[in-house]
């Protein structure tokens, strides 16, 4: 850890010089360099089975061929979207982008039909890049209906059709971009309701990556299971990129199951595993279970909630591996924060850890952006390499973001004290996390506005010992007859996907309102977990 003695909520770059910026492509042929035969990707099957691998100079040798590929039908700068699950061809095109020259936008492929097209038309996609379907999700059926009603949609490419993936890959020429080039856009769900597009630089994901896995410890040769949503920067930033760059072996699975995670921990004997609290919890419930022999894991990583206690308990109890706690956001490619190995479990469970390397944090004033004294609360505000170009098209946004002097405010309430460790104690925003998903209330709410019966509604953030927090909508009904959870639920499904989808529904006559008349949405907080309201069943 650093060694600070600060006087105010100010911590300044460490580290030492900040190293030379780098591209996807630096990155990947660096390590294709040092360890050119060492597997550098494993496909897992639903089963956990081995199906394909790459070595380092493999992986990069079909890199090459698909940057190639995109390059012959797609100009420099052009923006792609990647609508699927964990596969392999999701990672070959991530890098491959980076090759190429082209923005790669994410997408969760549990999105329907309405936010698919939202994101496809604010990103002025050309192309889509997908899988027929996951998890029951008719992702094929989803993307053509909607793509028929966007002529700009010029290429719909599944990927697992590899003569039209590769389609191109000897007439087209592989670029060079430069590291502080755009080169993904992932979306984050605004407070407006509208989600906005980060649009994110090969240095900031590439450099964030590596220093988030090197004080992770992971070392050239680890091997570990990614099992995180590739469309997130934890899945596609820390775990692909930083995996990669540090010269990892990474086993990539379709999906979190528990049972087939712990069996190929025990079988391939993996270093490493990174999860949000409630994956961790559950990995450790099934090695109780079946009896696994997982004592090869040495590091384990967790984000996106606070990690509970008897969380870090039951990891070296089960694992024989501490959990190492990081913070960050879409905006920051990702992590802002990390906490170090040796850390006491009161920092581990309190705190977020100190700032990444050549990163600034301060505790600001949210009224007039003034550093505040060490331990008071205030907005937490990060400068640093990995902070995004911009919202995509929303220069308002961005203005709001981040400041002149180019900080940006996340929006998280914390304080720091005098060693530089940050502890976050509410939010400026109103964001949800669920199971390290972050959520926005107004979109839920715009969604259930289009209701006929629905008159009035406010959604909140419930706590929740297995989610960290449950989306509870509370409304007011201008229908005869009352109206049912079900009905409500199916509703929100039709629009969309369903971890936005409210798990209690409250009706109410009236409401707390401030003075103003503004929802009071904190008494309604308070009073559902004192128990004074009888949700919907």
């Amino acid at each position: 850890m650093y060694k600070m003695e600060l006087t105010e909520s100010y911590f300044p770059a460490q580290g030492g010089p900040e190293p030379a910026a780098m591209t996807i492509g630096d990155m990947l042929r660096q390590s294709v360099a040092i360890a050119p035969d060492q597997i550098a990707l494993r496909e897992l099957t639903y089963d956990g089975k081995i199906a394909r691998d790459w070595t380092y100079a493999g992986l990069l040798a079909d890199v090459e061929r698909l940057a190639r590929a995109l390059a012959s039908r797609h100009a420099e700068g052009a923006r792609i979207a990647v609508y699927a699950n964990n596969i392999p061809e999701w990672v070959l095109l991530e890098l491959a982008c980076g090759l190429a020259g082209v923005i790669l936008v994410t997408v969760n492929p549990a999105y329907q039909k309405r936010e698919l097209q939202y994101v496809l038309e604010q990103s002025r996609s050309e192309a889509i890049y997908y899988v027929a379907e996951f998890r029951g999700n008719p992702m094929q059926q989803i993307a053509d209906a909607v793509c028929n009603e966007i002529p700009a949609i010029a290429h719909r490419i599944l990927l697992t059709d590899h003569e039209a993936l590769y389609e191109g890959e000897n007439s087209g020429t592989l670029r060079d971009p430069k590291p502080g080039d755009a080169v993904q856009i992932q979306y984050t769900s605004g407070t407006t309701g509208f989600p906005k597009g980060a649009l994110l630089h090969h240095n900031g994901l590439v450099r964030n990556g590596y220093d988030t896995m090197t004080r992770a410890g992971m070392e050239r040769g680890d091997i570990f299971v990614h099992h995180m949503p590739l469309f997130h920067t934890t899945g596609c930033a820390i775990l692909v990129l930083g995996g990669l760059g540090r010269g990892g072996t990474m086993l990539l699975a379709p999906m979190f199951d528990p049972a087939v995670v712990a069996e190929v921990i025990e079988r391939e004997r993996a270093q490493f595993i990174l999860g949000v609290p409630t994956m961790l919890v559950a990995l450790i419930d099934e090695v109780r279970r079946s009896g696994r022999d997982v004592s090869s894991t040495r590091r384990m990583m967790s984000g996106g909630s606070m990690v509970a206690p008897q969380l870090c308990r039951d990891a070296r109890a089960v694992f024989g591996a501490p959990i190492q706690i990081v913070y960050g956001q879409t905006e920051t490619s990702p992590v802002l924060t990390q906490a170090w190995f040796e850390d006491t479990l009161e920092d581990l469970t309190e705190t977020i850890g100190q700032p990444a390397d050549h990163t600034e944090i301060s505790i600001r004033d949210p009224h007039d952006n003034r550093v505040l004294p060490i331990g008071e609360q205030g907005e937490i505000c990060a400068r640093a390499y990995s902070v995004m170009l911009g919202y995509n098209d929303n220069p308002e946004a961005t203005a709001e973001a981040i400041d002149s002097e180019g900080w940006l405010h996340t929006g998280d309430l914390g304080r720091m004290d005098a060693r530089g460790y940050v502890r976050i104690t509410g939010r400026v925003k109103e964001m949800i996390i669920r199971g390290g998903e972050n959520l926005f209330p107004a979109e839920i709410e715009n969604v259930m506005l289009e209701h006929d019966a629905i008159a009035e509604v406010a959604v909140v953030g419930i706590p929740d010992d297995k989610w960290g927090e449950q989306v509870a909508c509370f409304f007011r009904s201008s229908a005869e007859q009352p109206l049912l959870a079900a009905d409500l639920r199916r509703f929100v499904r039709e629009r969309l996907s369903p971890q936005k989808t409210p798990a209690y529904w409250i009706s109410l006559d009236e409401w707390p309102l401030t003075g103003s008349g503004k929802i009071q949405k904190f008494k309604l907080q308070e009073a559902f977990e004192a128990g004074k309201f009888k949700p919907l069943s």
